[in-house]
């Protein structure tokens, strides 16, 4: 509605023109008695309604155009019609109030006459409700909020992600990436696992094998720089992915404070290391043999009260020697480098060192302290593996994760043979592996005689 404000009538050009100015001081003040409780009060009283005057008075809006005498008020309810009721009670209390305040004992009537210009109408449609505003407008917020979030977390993310960063803080070559695989965490082994995952790990098995042609590594320690970086599931994998290749492997799991590989592969927890390094128990007695005789492990066996002084001693050093002169490699699953010192003292004793990253969780000063640990006693870091990497990416899509390459049409894989154990000439122990299948073996007619093997060699290289 619309309200105008007038003085009342003057004699001369003086006296209106005077009366014009009384008018336009007073509209300012007349508005804020439009959204007052005093008005409030009245019209509660008037309508009879179950609101109190501040409600009443919160739905009323007054705006003044200045340089004129006119008032807009404007009444915003939820009801349609109590909004109307309000309204013309406004328009009939309001005029009423001013004339009370503006009369006095001195005067006959009032100086101060507020009209209708405009009768309150309601309004064609609904306004906008102010929840769709608020979503709107949260909506908005939010996603500016969020890329705020994302940038700065791209900007102040110190873990490892890229190979190029993981080569150059580890100052070693990565040998291998390993993609996050959820059947991987329960199953923990390759034969429970996907088949790319497989794959994945008989390429690190691949690598390995050409880090050093002239004097390649044998006794190899896994590590990383902070617990939870898939260093055990990696020496377990490595392991089997080696012995599948023909090679002879034995795990020993030195990380004798949170032993996992016996757990892993269903083995028997007990005698072991600890037992070998207090010369209580032989290899043989403590070596259990998995699959087809290929691959070994040992234990860690009881918990030592010191594991880094026995992990460091003399005693270690001879047991992997040992070790070294029966197996193609020996796979040495030890502690995380920081937290403990438990692995420092033994990483002298071994070859190499392969440290597991993981992708996204292992910072950069972590993986940096790690290498510097593994230099600062002497150590060799052969390579890194970055582990757990999303299956979604641009890692992925670099290395064609997903992309299927299985036999082609009319080509299956042989079913695979049963192990024949045999014997390794000049071995002294009782390690064996499967005799060379069939379908690998050399037709007579197309062997060259001087190639043709000794007596007793397998075909393996010997």
């Amino acid at each position: 509605m619309q309200f105008f404000v007038s003085t009342a009538d003057s004699g001369s050009m003086s006296d209106a023109f005077q009366g014009n100015q009384f008018a336009h001081q007073r509209v300012a003040s007349y508005a804020g008695l439009v959204t007052g409780d005093t008005l409030a009060t009245r019209i509660v009283d008037s309508l009879d309604l179950e609101l109190s005057p501040d409600e009443v008075a919160a739905k009323i809006e007054a705006t003044t155009v200045t340089g004129t005498v006119l008032i807009y008020v404007s009444v915003t309810d939820s009801s349609q019609e109590r909004a109307e009721r309000i309204a013309a009670a406004l328009g009939e209390e309001f005029p009423a109030l001013v004339a009370d305040l503006e009369t006095t004992s001195d005067t006959a009537g009032t100086p101060v006459n507020v009209e209708f210009a405009d009768r309150p109408g309601a309004a064609i449609a609904p306004s906008p409700p102010l929840a769709v505003r608020n979503i709107v407008l949260g909506a908005l917020l939010g996603l500016l909020l969020g890329a705020a979030v994302s940038i700065g977390r791209t900007l102040l993310d110190r873990s490892v992600t890229e190979p190029d960063d993981a080569e150059e803080i580890a100052g070693a070559p990565v040998i291998g990436i390993v993609f996050h695989d959820e059947m991987l965490r329960d199953g923990h082994t390759i034969e429970r696992a996907e088949s790319r995952t497989a794959e994945q790990y008989r390429q690190l098995a691949t690598s390995l094998q050409y880090l050093d042609v002239d004097e390649p590594p044998k006794v190899i320690m896994v590590s990383s720089a902070v617990p939870a970086e898939g260093k055990t599931t990696m020496v377990v994998n490595l392991a089997i992915a080696l012995a599948d290749a023909g090679h002879r492997v034995t795990i020993v799991e030195a990380d004798l404070r949170r032993p996992k590989v016996v757990e892993y592969l269903d083995l028997v927890s007990g005698a072991g290391v600890t037992n070998l390094l207090a010369g209580s128990a032989e290899v043989e007695d403590v070596a259990q043999v998995v699959g087809g005789g290929g691959l070994r492990v040992i234990a860690a066996g009881p918990t030592p009260p010191s594991p880094s002084r026995l992990l460091g001693s003399s005693q270690m050093a001879v047991l992997l020697d040992k070790l070294r002169g029966d197996n193609d490699y020996v796979l040495v699953d030890a502690a995380p480098l920081l937290p403990v010192a438990d692995s420092r003292g033994l990483a002298a004793h071994v070859d190499g060192v392969l440290l597991s990253v993981r992708h996204g969780n292992t910072t950069k000063d972590q993986l940096g302290e790690a290498a510097r640990a593994l230099e600062g006693v002497g150590a060799t870091t052969l390579g890194v593996v970055l582990n757990m990497v999303p299956p979604r990416g641009d890692l992925a899509a670099a290395h064609a994760y997903g992309l299927d390459y299985g036999y082609g049409a009319g080509r299956e894989a042989d079913p695979a043979p049963e192990a024949e154990p045999a014997s390794v000439p000049g071995h002294a122990g009782s390690l064996e592996y499967p005799r060379e299948p069939d379908y690998l073996r050399v037709p007579e007619n197309l062997r060259r005689p001087e190639y043709a093997r000794a007596p007793g060699l397998t075909g393996r290289g010997d």
